[in-house]
């Protein structure tokens, strides 16, 4: 049996989709270059108009050494409680699958990887992309939370001398590949670290 991190890695419609591409990028590269991980990715059913809004260019279909699966197919391993992912990252997450981690249902195959995540006692992390918040959301990060989830909203930091707009995004991918535990896979430090001389 293989002993390679297992990683699933959601995209959903939430705005942020820069997000995503630098993770799926990163993740791909480090793979390429023999990193033990496998990461497979699946995009919910508006994450393709909001890439292409914001990336202004297609949702890709492929991101070498990654495997992607639609999100109707229920024959990911990661679909599976006896198969379950060490990790499961929305990123961006929007507040409808936000909703559906805190309230439980849904009948795609990314809310059935969260629901393993949690019920497997496996890292959930949530990258909340939404401004302002309601009381609703406020809410249903509390519910998820107390299921176990870890909600990082997607608040860059600039403490590490960050000047672009790649950067601040790096320090928000970073802090996520830090609670998937695969910040060490990746070979590269994407963010100077509080107290680091420069």
């Amino acid at each position: 049996m293989s002993t390679a991190r297992r990683l699933v890695l959601a995209v959903t419609g939430a705005s942020g989709a820069i997000y995503a591409q630098r993770a799926l990028s990163l993740l791909s590269a480090a793979i390429t270059e023999g990193a033990d991980l496998r990461v497979d990715w699946v995009a919910s059913a508006t994450a393709g108009q909001v890439w292409a809004a914001e990336r202004e260019e297609p949702l890709p279909d492929a991101f070498p050494g990654l495997q992607r699966w639609d999100r109707h197919d229920f024959e990911a391993p990661f679909a599976s409680g006896s198969s379950a992912p060490d990790a499961v990252v929305l990123m961006p997450c929007s507040m409808s699958n936000l909703a559906r981690v805190a309230n439980g249902g849904g009948d795609d195959l990314i809310a059935r990887a969260c629901e393993v995540a949690l019920k497997e006692r496996k890292t959930l992390i949530l990258v909340v992309r939404e401004t302002p918040l309601s009381l609703v959301h406020l809410r249903n990060m509390v519910a998820a939370t107390e299921a176990g989830a870890i909600i990082l909203p997607a608040v860059p930091s600039f403490y590490a001398g960050v000047s672009t707009l790649e950067q601040a995004v790096d320090t928000v991918v970073a802090r996520v590949f830090d609670r998937a535990g695969v910040s060490e896979l990746l070979g590269a430090e994407l963010l100077r670290r509080w107290g680091a001389s420069a």
